[in-house]
């Protein structure tokens, strides 16, 4: 597990209370005395050590980090033929050699649905010909502060007091000026037709408490729209339901049965 924020330490109780053909073996966090107490609160018994000395201890990594130290854990991964589970899809979006790493080592890397839907509707239409794909996004204040678009226009996100558009543009721009934020139009531009056909619009909405996406595409096989209202994680910028999506691609490894594609 790379990362203790809200997510990892989700996965961490999940992994605790049990997921078959899966055992937590060690866990990488920036602060290693912090996550040893939590780990400890937990009764969850594994070395905490630093990013660069998780790949010889796993076979498979889950990286929950914030998105400057993930092409770190990706590369260390996948160079040596093992699997990584990205949160962080905008950072595939930016370094993409990684994707050639992996192809060239026999490495792999899983991007998980995440906060989405539909991503297997996307990823199939994507098999024919998809025409055009639209990702809205609205977030409370509090879910895009900080984010490099903003402070690069010099807006202040809790400050705005109504619906507000703060970006259009291309899913490969959002993933630029919104890391930590928008890694729901990285995965949606990876399973579909790439960060340039895929558009984007943000809109800042202080009379929500939910990160909302709404998705229209239109392809020759089916045209289909999907919204969702995802409760925020302890981490305003991450919703409740990302964790849960990497427990179920976790569990679908060893099941007898899956299903989805």
């Amino acid at each position: 597990m790379a990362g203790l924020g809200a997510v990892g330490m989700e996965l961490v109780r999940r992994l605790a209370s049990g997921i078959d053909g899966i055992a937590l073996s060690v866990v990488s966090a920036a602060h290693r005395d912090t996550a040893r107490r939590r780990l400890e609160d937990l009764g969850v018994g594994v070395p905490v050590v630093a990013l660069e000395e998780l790949e010889p201890r796993s076979d498979l990594a889950v990286e929950c980090l914030p998105a400057q130290f993930t092409p770190v854990l990706v590369e260390s991964m996948v160079s040596a033929g093992k699997e990584v589970i990205v949160l962080s899809a905008g950072v595939l979006l930016q370094h993409p050699k990684l994707i050639s790493l992996a192809r060239q080592h026999g490495g792999r890397i899983s991007v998980p649905t995440g906060a989405l839907l539909g991503l297997d509707a996307v990823g199939a239409a994507a098999e024919g010909e998809i025409r055009s794909v639209k990702m809205v996004s609205r977030k409370p204040p509090r879910g895009l502060a900080g984010a490099p678009h903003l402070t690069g226009a010099q807006v202040e996100a809790e400050s705005i007091t109504e619906p507000t558009m703060v970006f259009s543009g291309s899913a490969g721009q959002a993933a630029e000026g919104f890391p930590a934020n928008l890694n729901v139009a990285a995965a949606l531009a990876l399973a579909g037709v790439g960060p340039d056909r895929t558009q984007v619009e943000v809109w800042i909405d202080p009379a929500i408490s939910r990160n909302i996406h709404h998705i229209e595409v239109v392809a020759d096989a089916a045209s289909f729209s999907m919204t969702i209202e995802n409760v925020p994680s302890e981490n305003p910028r991450t919703g409740r339901i990302t964790a849960l999506s990497v427990v179920r691609m976790l569990r679908k490894r060893g099941a007898e049965m899956s299903i989805g594609t």
